[in-house]
């Protein structure tokens, strides 16, 4: 994440939080649980990596599923703590070091904010931290390339960097792609590329 990127979110932290807590995200949740290990759900331990509000992981959480959370904005770590009723881990995507922890890595609009040129390292971490057969759900801004916007910086992607980024990481293949509009209020010009990948 770039300084900038940080900034913003120390600085609009609450704000941020206040306007994506009750965005209604069950239609994304369901291919993600969907997809999961077919054990029982209290077996199942999630990662939700950027958790911004913790609004997924509460979610999660609260339909029975282990979950852990983490977020590299101190200010939201503390929102999400408060809200879950548990310790949300402050770090950076770049320093999951995860060997075969987790059933399900929950990435909603985080992704996006690394650096194009990091991501493949930060692919092969979350890799690493999945269990055999564990699914990685992501998303991110349909398009192609970086770019700074109000002071944050996006890696968008379309189907064809996508597959090009999962090509550095051949242990994950993919389950499905699919393009949604923003689910927020006055965001329905926006578009997403969202992502199922299974580690073999």
């Amino acid at each position: 994440m770039s300084e900038s990127t940080y900034q913003y979110y120390r600085n609009h932290a609450k704000e941020f939080a206040d306007a994506t807590l009750n965005v209604n995200m069950q239609p994304l949740y369901t291919p993600f649980l969907n997809a999961l290990p077919n054990k029982k759900m209290e077996l199942l331990h999630l990662l939700d990596a950027g958790c911004g509000s913790g609004r997924d992981a509460l979610a999660f959480k609260e339909l029975g599923y282990q979950v852990s959370a983490m977020d590299a904005c101190l200010e939201l770590v503390e929102l999400a703590t408060s809200l879950l009723g548990q310790p949300v881990k402050h770090r950076y995507f770049e320093s999951i070091d995860e060997n075969g922890q987790y059933d399900g890595i929950w990435a909603c609009a985080s992704l996006l904010h690394v650096m194009q040129s990091n991501l493949p390292d930060v692919f092969k971490r979350l890799e690493r931290a999945l269990k055999s057969k564990g699914v990685l759900y992501a998303s991110f801004k349909y398009g192609q390339g970086e770019r700074v916007q109000g002071g944050r910086h996006f890696t968008d992607l379309d189907e064809q960097g996508l597959k090009a980024l999962i090509t550095s990481t051949p242990s994950l293949s993919m389950i499905q792609t699919w393009v949604t509009q923003d689910r927020r209020p006055g965001r329905e010009n926006e578009h997403w590329l969202n992502c199922l990948l299974r580690k073999d």
